[in-house]
């Protein structure tokens, strides 16, 4: 068995901020005495992600998620805790490691914003040393499968948000990196981007084998991408499983949505399960887990059912559940 691509063990970060009072008053006491405040971001943090793997990690805002990934990329130093990618520690900032990683987040850019995004690509291929032949191939096939070929020597500030999105990816993948930290890639973006970006990342995936995290809050991203997911607030992990796994454990409810052949009056509805949805012939049934294969034998046996199928609950309400019931902390 291979060794992990990233091994965090109690990783920790805490910031400390100073305290001031208001007022003049305040400014002068701050300048004798001050009350410094400590703000746990990341609490003992410990996961392995193997090569390869596609992990979501998920947490609302302010729950330590960006904090963890600056650290796994070596932009901050953790307080306490080890954490280590392709067996370097990030916060050594080793050529060799960052020449293997690559960090993409949806609200910073890399790319000069007034230059065309060519330009810095140029730029990026001298920084990580790609030799010309490989980045040549290397972009030909980025540009192509993001259909930015036609757009690359425009100025990045007359692109469209998605296609600096796409160029961003571009610039932080040109080098061919082995790890991936994908911080919001598709925040602000219309479901078409969304999808593009969502489709060539699951590609990159599967056929360079690349390791990935994946923060977002689409949780549209989390379903198609990621089997795995990582689930952080208040800085501390209270999930670490696959994406059915935690549907299952913190859903005890399906939804049966049915279709009949002649009407059917919502109070004959009612003792099967909670009706949330009703247009025409068509009806959506929220039904108990356990439950779900006794009211669907009694809805066939008792209604018209021209047709049924049975529905996880969507993930963004299974997600709100976990965080209701995480205890602060």
């Amino acid at each position: 068995m291979s060794d992990p691509a990233i091994t965090v063990r109690e990783l920790s970060k805490t910031f400390t901020s100073v305290k001031k009072q208001p007022g003049i008053a305040g400014s002068l006491r701050a300048l004798v005495s001050r009350e410094k405040t400590l703000m746990e971001a990341v609490k003992k943090v410990s996961f392995d992600i193997a090569p390869g793997e596609l992990v979501g990690f998920l947490g609302p805002n302010g729950a330590g998620k960006t904090t963890t990934l600056k650290m796994l990329t070596g932009i901050l130093h953790p307080t306490s805790g080890e954490a280590r990618v392709l067996s370097y520690k990030p916060f050594d900032r080793r050529p060799e490691l960052l020449r293997q990683i690559a960090l993409v987040m949806g609200n910073k850019n890399q790319l000069w914003w007034d230059l065309p995004a060519w330009d810095s690509f140029v730029v990026l291929r001298e920084i990580y040393g790609v030799d010309h032949k490989s980045f040549d191939r290397r972009m030909e096939r980025l540009l192509s499968d993001l259909q930015l070929t036609d757009k690359v020597n425009t100025q990045v500030r007359k692109l469209s948000l998605g296609e600096r999105m796409k160029c961003e990816l571009v610039a932080a993948l040109l080098h061919g990196p082995r790890v991936i930290f994908l911080d919001e890639p598709t925040i602000g973006l219309d479901l078409v981007s969304q999808k593009k970006i969502r489709d060539f990342l699951k590609e990159l995936n599967r056929d360079e084998g690349s390791t990935m995290i994946l923060t977002s809050h689409y949780m549209q991203d989390v379903q198609e991408l990621c089997e795995r997911v990582i689930v952080i607030d208040h800085g501390t992990i209270i999930f670490d499983g696959t994406l059915d796994s935690l549907m299952q454990r913190y859903s005890d409810k399906r939804i049966l949505r049915l279709r009949f052949s002649e009407e059917v009056s919502p109070d004959d509805l009612g003792k099967y399960g909670e009706l949330n949805e009703s247009e025409d012939e068509s009806v959506a049934i929220t039904v108990k887990r356990a439950d779900t294969s006794k009211v669907t034998a009694a809805v066939l046996a008792n209604l018209p059912v021209a047709d049924i199928a049975i529905e996880e609950v969507s993930v963004e309400e299974v997600i709100r559940n976990l965080f209701a019931e995480a205890p602060p902390t």
